[in-house]
């Protein structure tokens, strides 16, 4: 059995709705074990700065519902600094800390991997990002409240474009991958999504020779565009213009932002965080879970190597990319 008294979660990076779900699971689980959870605040910089609070049940049973992260969250600057990570270790054996938790996402894992280098104790993070862009777990937490966020908002722009026959481009966060842009596209019944898996630049001329075809098609009428961020570097507001000119119609940018972070999470976000975050640390008292992450492959809870998560090996579904574009190319087509 294991020796283990005291371990440290923190959530880091970009917020995800159902952090506090994962929090709360987390504590309730280590109070089976006879655990004393200690929660740092605003990320690594929680772990510096020595700001941290004993978690005990009461303080987390009525939090699941709860957007946001109630440890707070924020991306450190100081533990990829020169001796930054022996310091952070340094204080976590001081503090008596066995074992630690971070829920965050690829950014959050490599800092725990800079960590390893000098912490003796088992770390094991939990995947909570929007972008659902981690290797190893089919769904990240916050992706489904995220997505049902971002196609709640396509949906009532859908009505003002019908209104008034406009064409819009709806920005989604999503980086490096299209996961939450196709998603919401799809959902959307968008005409057409931008991401980068179709590419890594957008042919302004093709997209709005698209508008165009579509409109002859089917008369004057709403055009959806769902494009993920960096898609195009001026931006969506530039992007829109330049569509406004090109095709002739009235097109016009939202986008969505930091809005897709918040509010409540939904039930599936929810159920992940809890099954992830009390496997987490059932693992951790079997001394499997050092340098692993906790994630989900075909609804069943796996451990899968922290190093590897951000290898992205793992694709945005590849018949829904394909589905997708053979609709496109049948409208230019027709």
């Amino acid at each position: 059995m294991s020796k283990m008294q005291r371990i440290g979660v923190l959530t880091s990076g970009g917020d995800a709705p159902g952090m506090n779900a994962a929090i709360r699971a987390v504590v309730l689980t280590a109070s089976q074990y006879g655990l004393e959870v200690i929660g740092f605040r605003h990320g690594f910089n929680g772990i510096f700065q020595r700001d941290f609070q004993l978690l005990q049940s009461t303080d987390v049973r009525q939090i699941s519902h709860l957007g946001g992260t109630i440890l707070k969250s924020a991306r450190c600057k100081a533990l990829p600094q020169p001796g930054g990570a022996e310091l952070a270790a340094q204080i976590l054996h001081e503090l008596g800390i066995d074992a630690l938790l971070v829920i965050g996402g690829d950014g959050s894992f490599r800092g725990c991997m800079a960590l390893s280098h000098y912490y003796q104790g088992q770390i094991v993070g939990l995947p909570g990002t929007i972008d659902n862009d981690l290797d190893g777990t089919d769904l990240t937490i916050g992706f489904a409240t995220a997505l049902q966020t971002a196609l709640d908002a396509i949906d009532k722009i859908r009505d003002t474009a019908d209104a008034f026959e406009r064409t819009f481009l709806v920005e989604v966060m999503g980086r490096h991958t299209g996961y939450l842009a196709l998603s919401a596209g799809i959902a959307g019944s968008a005409e057409q999504i931008i991401c980068p898996e179709y590419g890594e630049t957008v042919d302004v001329a093709d997209i709005a020779a698209d508008i165009r075809s579509y409109q002859q098609q089917h008369g004057a009428c709403s055009y959806i565009i769902v494009l993920a961020e960096t898609m195009y570097p001026a931006g969506a507001a530039a992007l829109a213009q330049e569509l406004s000119v090109q095709s002739d119609t009235e097109c016009r940018a939202v986008v969505l932002g930091h809005l897709q972070r918040g509010g409540s999470p939904v039930g599936s976000d929810r159920i992940l965080a809890t099954k992830l975050g009390a496997y987490a640390v059932e693992q951790l008292m079997a001394g499997h879970a050092h340098l692993m992450m906790a994630g989900e492959q075909a609804g069943q809870a796996v451990l899968f190597p922290l190093s590897l998560t951000g290898a992205q090996h793992k694709k945005a579904d590849p018949f829904l990319l394909a589905w997708q574009d053979r609709v496109l190319q049948q409208h230019k087509a027709t």
